[in-house]
């Protein structure tokens, strides 16, 4: 469980301890009281502070009236046993009116569907950049999970029931188990500090050696620490972004063009990757023209990976596929899904 659900336990079972202990410690002087004042059999005065504490009105023990002592004795039994109960009531409200239980609830139960995720990607950090990941990713299917140590970023993630998160810190290991960083495809570090994603990145990679960590940087002396440290790829925000204002001025139709592939929400065209891994075997050692991707699908080849290696665009016709290559295909969602289908076919 999460350090916030356990937080939480924590603090409910030493408010229920101390409200239990309180009262206890009040029937047991109030018992001893009552008995050494007024001469009482223990059971009677046991019954005389149980009635006192809860204020039900019941007549007094005995037939003779409670003496001076007795008296000042039970009004302060009084004070003392509403002001115990003011206490934990007072915490136990606080739990349910400020909103603070229905978080922990809330947590718990997210706690309970990380643990089942699997072939995921966690987001650490949820800022402007985790945030478009976070969406990107729904979009597509993905399921994620964010870690942020920062209250105002949790409290705003709360806001969205469908967002699994984890408050904590990455850098330290037991967060990113939590996370279940060992089940884990992919990690992306969004943290606005180098030094943090530096650590996020070398925890992970030595929890995980095969995970696919992708982090951000913003200095250009970074690249080189997050690279030895494990990271797959890294992103420079600033620098795409400037080179997207330079690509506008004298290129503005191809970025707006590519965008419109790439980031635009169209159901028109897409750029999908396709993996050769199930290729069939009637296409193994033959050539992209044998695919007939025009013909069956629609669709377009527009590049290639080689075995996880080199990349090719604009392939030639006559290139030959093995089951280790990607295929990069431009069309609609149908003709890809046509396309992947055909491939992995043995008819």
């Amino acid at each position: 469980m999460s350090q916030q659900y356990n937080k939480f336990q924590e603090i409910s079972s030493q408010t229920f301890k101390i409200g239990i202990g309180l009262i206890v410690s009040i029937i047991v002087v109030g018992t001893i009281g009552y008995h050494t004042l007024e001469g009482w059999k223990i059971i009677d005065s046991l019954y005389m502070t149980i009635i006192t504490v809860s204020t039900v009105g019941f007549k007094e023990v005995g037939s003779a009236p409670l003496s001076q002592g007795g008296k000042i004795f039970t009004m302060g039994l009084i004070v003392t046993s509403l002001g115990s109960l003011a206490y934990v009531g007072s915490n136990m409200a606080r739990f349910v009116f400020d909103g603070e239980l229905a978080n922990y609830i809330k947590t718990y139960r997210v706690d309970k569907k990380i643990a089942k995720l699997k072939n995921h990607v966690i987001i650490v950090g949820y800022g402007r950049n985790g945030e478009q990941a976070a969406v990107e990713l729904a979009e597509h299917g993905v399921d994620f999970v964010i870690v942020d140590k920062r209250d105002n970023v949790i409290s705003r993630i709360r806001e969205n029931p469908e967002l699994l998160y984890i408050k904590g810190d990455a850098t330290h290991e037991d967060v990113l188990e939590q996370a279940k960083v060992y089940k884990a495809r992919a990690l992306i570090a969004t943290t606005p500090n180098d030094a943090d994603n530096v650590f996020v990145v070398l925890t992970a990679r030595s929890m995980n050696p095969g995970l696919t960590i992708i982090s951000r940087a913003s200095e250009i002396e970074s690249q080189m620490k997050l690279k030895r440290a494990g990271a797959s790829n890294i992103i420079m925000p600033e620098r795409i972004g400037g080179q997207r204002m330079a690509k506008l001025v004298h290129q503005p139709d191809v970025v707006e063009f590519l965008e419109y592939i790439l980031l635009q929400k169209s159901r028109d065209v897409s750029l999908e990757e396709l993996s050769c891994k199930d290729l069939a075997l009637r296409f193994v050692g033959k050539s992209i023209a044998d695919l007939k991707v025009r013909e069956i699908s629609g669709a377009n080849i527009i590049g290639l990976k080689i075995s996880g290696a080199r990349y090719v665009f604009n392939p030639d016709p006559n290139m030959i596929l093995s089951r280790n290559d990607k295929l990069f295909v431009l069309g609609n969602a149908g003709q890809i899904k046509k396309l992947q289908k055909e491939m992995e076919s043995e008819e």
